[in-house]
């Protein structure tokens, strides 16, 4: 079993996390302030001591404690890392992401060394600060206290002294609207606000100081973010997922180039080596060194993949310029419509953004660097991969956005669409818009401005199932928003749209451009989306009702009872419906 403290935006993330698992866990807040859907968390309220929160983990069994609280919340980080060494249990801390210090700011350990030649002080160190700050005042100095507009918070602002004229009240962190000559911040980190409440206090020229975050405690394992929080999980209690993630390509390939850069410029040699993700969050990845390369061996996790245990290395050299390039193993691009064109290797873009930040962030003195990526094994492993159907010659491809595999079994990732669909049912919309992802969930929400956030449920791949479920719970507006590479399938009658289970017919796509009116040659087309730029602006419209018709026909007899728009949207957030 697990306790997770939270109460932040850091405990949102962990509550979607473990949720992924299916399995109980213990959520505990501080207050019951904080709105946060829980399917199979069991909610806490109150403050624990030391004495309560180990008297609660014994009696419920609790294998492992996860700290999700605010980076100032001390009393709650140094209690919970005392009960994980009394009952010899790990724990997690689920850290911020903080931005490298600004030496142009005024760092400070305590309040005490405030300067004391502050005229007006703004501070925005929280409610529970300013007894701690109210001793200024009898200095001289004007303090003004920015705090959330909630009663309790209010109450206990004047229970320490504060005026009604001394509270503002936090609307927009981006907004300074009192005249002070300096700022008190805590360093909370992106989630916190930090950068924007720095960037609006040096645009009215205020002096900026900075409390310094405490330091956490030796006893916990720390994360950054929701990807490294779930494989902590998987390391630390394995049996809490039924399946495991992975890592891609992409992720190997970087931490294959770290490795390598960490040799060839620093002469360090780790069996771990961080590795930032494109979610900004930084993850640890094991490495080998080999003579003149260093390896990453591919962990797939429990996801099927004929490229787990596969070898991927990195040799790093001083250049004239930064390069990325592909060696043995690495395919090239034969066809145009990928992110980079024929004859460049078949390393995405993704990948090589990762490949480029990472190396930045190690490489201080801005020396160029010769990266080449190989895979001793990848030309074989190609073979059984759809690369030589999509025009990717002589290796496997680089690839992955997220940088992590996250596995589902269907049953599981189904029970997930079922629960956000009875949210959605709860949140009492009488319209459920679903749709594949983050990218079209923006463009939908974009589409439908006014529906509550529970009305977005995404379908990941499958359409039919997510469409069943719909019926089922009697929704009588259904909206589906799906981008061209799946509706391409879907309008061929393909209703679970993975790519291990169906790949675009070109031979029906052409029998829809003829329908729209529009025949144009295919011979080259490698990804549906080239049809946006190859298709002449004129037939789009006609085009997209075509395909949309042919989803309709398919998706509707799925929900007899409701009314079915369907949206397709290209990659700049473009909707089409059919007219």
């Amino acid at each position: 079993m697990i306790l997770v403290f939270g109460g932040t935006t850091e405990g949102r993330k962990a509550v979607e996390v473990l949720e992924e698992a299916g399995n109980t866990y213990y959520y505990s807040t501080k207050t019951e302030e904080q709105e946060v859907a829980l399917h199979h968390g069991i909610r806490l309220h109150g403050a624990l001591d030391q004495k309560a929160m180990l008297t609660f983990c014994q009696e419920h069994h609790i294998q492992l404690l996860i700290d999700a609280a605010h980076p100032f919340a001390q009393v709650l980080h140094d209690t919970v890392a005392e009960v994980a060494m009394k009952l010899q249990i790990p724990a997690i801390r689920f850290e911020r992401i903080f931005p490298k210090r600004d030496v142009s700011l005024t760092w400070i350990d305590d309040y005490t060394q405030i300067p004391t030649d502050t005229h007006t002080l703004l501070a925005t160190t929280g409610v529970q600060s300013i007894a701690k700050l109210k001793p200024l005042e009898a200095k001289g100095i004007k303090v003004y206290y920015r705090i959330l507009p909630r009663e309790s918070s209010i109450r206990l602002a004047k229970a320490q002294g504060a005026t009604d004229d001394q509270l503002l009240f936090y609307e927009d962190s981006k907004v300074i609207d009192i005249n002070a000559d300096t700022i008190l911040l805590k360093e909370s980190g992106l989630t916190g606000g930090f950068q924007e409440k720095v960037d609006a206090a040096k645009a009215k020229g205020m002096r900026i100081l900075v409390l310094k975050r405490p330091a956490t405690p030796a006893a916990f394992q720390t994360v950054n973010g929701p990807h490294g929080l779930r494989r902590m999980v998987e390391r630390l209690l394995p049996e809490f997922y039924p399946l495991h993630s992975g890592l891609t390509t992409g992720t190997c390939a970087t931490a294959s180039a770290v490795g390598a850069t960490l040799r060839l410029l620093k002469n360090e040699t780790p069996a771990e080596v961080p590795v930032i993700l494109p979610d900004g969050e930084t993850i640890p990845v094991p490495v080998t060194y080999g003579d003149g390369y260093v390896s990453v061996f591919k962990e797939a996790g429990d996801d099927p993949d004929v490229t787990n245990g596969l070898e991927i290395r990195a040799n790093v050299i001083l250049s004239d310029t930064f390069t990325i390039e592909g060696g043995e193993g690495v395919g090239r691009f034969t066809l145009p419509g990928f992110d980079y064109p024929p004859g460049e290797p078949a390393i995405n873009k993704a990948p090589r953004e990762m490949i480029r930040q990472n190396i930045e962030a190690l490489n201080i003195d801005h020396s160029p660097l010769n990266i080449t990526i190989s895979v001793p094994q990848g030309e074989e492993i190609a073979r059984r991969t759809f690369n030589p159907r999509l025009g990717i010659e002589g290796g496997i491809s680089i690839i992955g956005v997220s940088g992590i595999v996250k596995p589902f079994s269907e049953e599981a990732f189904i029970q997930s669409i079922r629960k956000c669909m009875e949210v959605a049912k709860a949140s009492g919309s009488n319209r459920v818009v679903i749709n594949s992802g983050a990218k079209s969930e923006r463009f939908v929400k974009a589409h439908y401005p006014t529906l509550p956030t529970q009305a977005f449920v995404e379908y990941g791949n499958y359409i039919g199932e997510t469409l069943k479920i719909a019926h089922e719970l009697q929704f009588p507006n259904v909206t589906l928003g799906v981008m061209l590479g799946k509706a391409v399938k879907l309008a061929a009658g393909n209703l679970d749209t993975h790519s291990k289970k169906t790949v675009m017919d070109k031979t029906f796509i052409a029998t829809m451009l003829d329908e729209a009116g529009c025949p144009i040659d295919l011979t080259n087309l490698t990804l549906a989306r080239e049809l946006w730029q190859q298709i002449p602006a004129d037939f789009l419209q006609a085009f997209a009702g075509t395909i949309i018709s042919h989803c309709y026909q398919h998706c509707k007899p799925l929900l007899p009872d409701g009314n079915l728009t369907i949206l397709l949207m290209n990659d700049e957030g473009t909707v089409y419906q059919k007219t």
